[in-house]
């Protein structure tokens, strides 16, 4: 087989930019710019005074003109990602016992959490295989309803819809920003920004609907032992201040608003999902015309728009990963645990669908290559 490191694109199927992972993803250089314009007076500040606060204040504000939150809504954050909210949410939101659905590999680590707490019941898990979606179903049982949005592991999207009563809350790590979601059928959503927000990691935001606080505050008043640092009402009363508990990465927050405003510029949470809907069109239309390529998702109706997953049949994946890379091209290799010959490829917003268009040329030029 040809040396996948010696492969050079013509100039014509580089993309203008190369990075098509599916978190971190690839930050817009008009934010990293504005960072450089802007970094020496915030960089480096105190995150309780307004210098910082109103940066954050444009992030909660912004989401929340993004996602067309309704009155009584609020935005909260804190530091430890997504990771670290699903035990936020374990201590601070699931009062007795919780419902998961698990399609992949994150959103049975958050079944995994709930059902190694031992102040809770064990969960009742609905699980699918990878690649394929379904739905939770009412269950007297349950206060608490996990979904997932975006399973980012398969490159599998759900539509989120009410199970039944009790509060609902919906893992959009890497969906939130991408994909449209009414929020009348959530009452918590959180993610993360280093996925279709193009910033960077270590950040937890949630949009929480009056219900969702309503539970914030009772379970708090319940006596229940929380680590202060997971602590869903030390958070939101942080947050209500445009802060965080404990010092944030003030990077993160400035290229998240920076993005939010961005989006909302461009015509808001529609005109995003509208340009991942292209880049999904451009390369699900691509791999279902190619005789060595598949979606891996085999619903249409079930394959993600932010971040897609291709089966390769008589070509290794790993050796066009490799010739990839050696061209600038990064980030597009499978989730590890999944398995499987294929790509994973982030169709997030800041990602130009046009890169996503010569992203398809170029593996075909390195498809007859390496075959």
């Amino acid at each position: 087989m040809t040396d996948p490191t010696t492969i050079r694109l013509p100039a014509d199927l580089l993309p203008g930019d190369g990075r098509f992972g599916s978190g971190p993803s690839k930050v817009r250089p008009d934010a990293l710019a504005a960072l450089a314009a802007h970094g020496r007076a915030y960089m480096g500040t105190s995150h309780r005074r307004d210098g910082v606060r109103s940066v954050v204040r444009r992030v909660r504000e912004g989401l929340a003109t993004l996602f067309g939150l309704p009155d009584g809504y609020e935005v909260l954050l804190g530091n430890g990602g997504s990771t670290a909210f699903w035990d936020a949410l374990a201590f601070g939101m699931v009062e007795a016992r919780s419902a998961h659905l698990v399609i992949g590999e994150f959103s049975a680590k958050f079944a995994a959490v709930t059902r190694g707490a031992p102040f809770l019941a064990d969960p009742l898990v609905v699980e699918h295989p990878p690649g394929t979606v379904g739905a939770l179903a009412a269950d007297p049982s349950v206060d608490c309803y996990a979904l997932v949005h975006n399973e980012t592991s398969t490159g599998a999207m759900t539509e989120i819809v009410r199970p039944g009563p009790g509060i609902v809350a919906v893992d959009a790590t890497s969906a939130a920003g991408g994909l449209r979601v009414d929020p009348a059928e959530f009452d918590v959503y959180y993610f993360a920004p280093q996925k279709a927000f193009a910033g960077d990691g270590g950040l937890w935001l949630a949009c929480c609907s009056p219900a969702a606080v309503e539970r914030i505050e009772r379970v708090a008043a319940s006596g229940r032992w929380v680590p202060p640092s997971l602590d869903l009402a030390i958070a939101l009363e942080n947050s209500r201040l445009d802060q965080t508990y404990n010092t944030p990465a003030l990077a993160t927050i400035f290229l998240l608003a920076d993005t939010v405003e961005w989006m909302l510029d461009q015509g808001g949470l529609e005109w995003a999902a509208g340009r991942c809907d292209r880049s999904a069109g451009i390369l699900y239309g691509w791999a279902e015309a190619r005789d060595f390529a598949m979606p891996f998702v085999t619903d249409p109706t079930a394959r993600s728009h932010v971040n897609a997953t291709i089966d390769f049949e008589g070509v290794d994946g790993e050796a066009l990963c490799t010739a990839l890379r050696a061209n600038g091209i990064v980030d597009v290799e499978p989730y590890r645990k999944l398995g499987r010959n294929q790509l994973r490829i982030a169709l997030f917003p800041a990602i130009e669908p046009d890169d996503v268009a010569t992203l398809t040329r170029a593996l075909d030029h390195l498809v007859d290559a390496l075959r």
